[in-house]
């Protein structure tokens, strides 16, 4: 059976899908979880928390789909770089159309159906210790840096030239300028990916 803060963090996603963020109640939340609303705060310290660990979630598993898309990649014996983000470019414009918490992620554009993505300061002696210290998600820079780096990884396990550095945080970024305004297919932007990571290698 999944850990208390596991159900609570489905429930909570449950319910964003049905109604704005301000809409969703901690007591609902722990209700359809099965759990008392004082685990709810014992985990997550109020509904900020939640938030932010919901919006965490979802960008660690978006991360966690990155990887997946490379070792298929690999397994299937794709070797060509172009290729390999081809295929981390129709993971993230297919995740981000179906799932708001990355798009916000990915980036910075949140609306307010949605929780907020960092932590709102709180003063030190207003603090309280028990508090559990929940982070944010990372920025779309800190995001788009990860991608990269995943990508780089299966291209050259060792140590990459840094032109192949360069080509992949092209293809990137690229990408997430169609997560913000879509192209007319996933499959031809996956295509113009590749062929600028092969250009971009071609001039070396």
């Amino acid at each position: 059976m999944p850990a208390a803060r596991e159900l609570l963090l489905d429930a909570a996603f449950v319910a964003l899908a049905a109604r704005p963020w301000s809409g969703v109640r901690m007591v609902d939340v722990a209700a359809a979880a099965g759990v008392s609303r004082q685990t709810l705060y014992n985990e997550f310290g109020g509904k900020d928390g939640l938030g932010r660990a919901l919006v965490r979630r979802e960008a660690d598993a978006f991360l966690a789909g990155v990887e997946r898309t490379l070792a298929d990649a690999a397994a299937r014996g794709v070797g060509d770089p172009g290729d390999h983000c081809a295929a981390v470019a129709l993971w993230t414009l297919r995740t981000a159309r179906t799932n708001p918490l990355v798009r916000a992620v990915l980036t910075g554009c949140r609306s307010e159906r949605l929780p907020a993505t960092a932590p709102a300061a709180v003063p030190a002696q207003r603090a309280r210790p028990e508090t559990p210290v929940l982070r944010g998600a990372p920025t779309p820079t800190a995001m788009a840096d990860r991608i990269r780096d995943r990508v780089v990884g299966a291209i050259a396990p060792t140590t990459a030239p840094e032109g192949t550095r360069r080509a992949c945080a092209a293809a990137v970024r690229l990408t997430l300028s169609y997560v913000l305004a879509p192209g007319d297919s996933d499959e031809a932007v996956a295509v113009d990916v590749a062929r600028l990571v092969r250009a971009l290698l071609a001039d070396g």
